[in-house]
């Protein structure tokens, strides 16, 4: 029976955080381009209500009550002056969020923007086509990407994978848990860069999760191998790992080995 395997987009294929920088920057200018690139999938999850702002606001206050309550200690009037500066400069949570919702409404009226984005390994698509073909996998691009104007997200997700090599791609775009998607498609490995999918696919499928986490990032893969989740600097490590897991079907011993290189234990 041939190997099925899920691939995530953003951050494991298309280099999202790159094209949301240029839209903040044609927003706001190189000198206010300082909010987190995020995830399509983490944002979507994020809660825009009020009562996250109000959260978020009230920590402030409360650090900078704190600040106020130290200088009153004893704090040198430098140090108080240099705690001001800093609080002048530092965005307040509640302008960082109407920046990232302007930055969001900008990319939902460009149309087909999911097609724009530039691969974050040129050869990495192909590859996995090429993989494909000579294993005998079955791949599906899964993702929770938001609509824009023009095509439909599939539809772009569709034309960008064409575009960069792999004909013919099967691609998910799926409201809910990434484990649960995982688990209807009976996967047995599943590649992303967001922790709480990995989690998710490992607590609701039978699926391995592959992680792609920055190596120098020492919690997160120890974090990650805690739990089980196979941990990569990349997508090239990634396709590595499972070309391997692939020969190694045959050979229990040498998945064993592979298992506890990259975290599945």
């Amino acid at each position: 029976m041939p190997l099925r395997i899920g691939f995530d987009m953003d951050g494991v294929l298309a280099d999202f955080a790159s094209a949301y920088h240029d839209v903040e920057v044609r927003l706001f200018g190189p000198a206010k381009a300082t909010t987190r690139a995020g995830n399509p999938e983490e944002e979507a999850r994020e809660d825009k209500g009020e009562d996250g702002r109000q959260k978020a606001e009230g920590g402030t206050r409360k650090a900078e009550e704190d600040g106020t309550r130290k200088t009153e200690g004893g704090t040198s009037k430098k140090a108080e002056g240099e705690r001001k500066d800093a609080v002048k400069t530092e965005p307040r949570p509640s302008e960082l969020r109407r920046r990232r919702d302007l930055v969001w409404q900008a990319i939902q009226d460009t149309p087909d923007f999911w097609t724009t984005l530039k691969p974050l390994d040129a050869t990495a698509v192909q590859r996995i086509h090429e993989m494909m073909v000579r294993h005998r996998w079955e791949v599906f691009f899964i993702t929770q990407r938001p609509a824009t104007e023009g095509d439909t997200v599939q539809r772009q997700t569709q034309r960008w994978l064409v575009e960069h090599g792999f004909d013919l791609p099967s691609v998910l775009v799926i409201p809910g848990s990434r484990g649960a998607a995982a688990g209807a498609l009976q996967l047995d490995y599943h590649v992303d860069d967001s922790a709480k999918n990995c989690i998710d696919v490992k607590s609701e499928s039978r699926a391995r999760p592959l992680l792609i986490v920055d190596p120098e990032d020492d919690m997160s893969v120890l974090s990650a191998r805690r739990l089980g989740i196979g941990t990569a600097s990349t997508i090239d490590e990634c396709l590595t790992v499972l070309e391997q897991a692939s020969l190694a079907r045959t050979q229990p011993t040498l998945f064993h080995r592979i298992a506890k290189l990259v975290g599945w234990q």
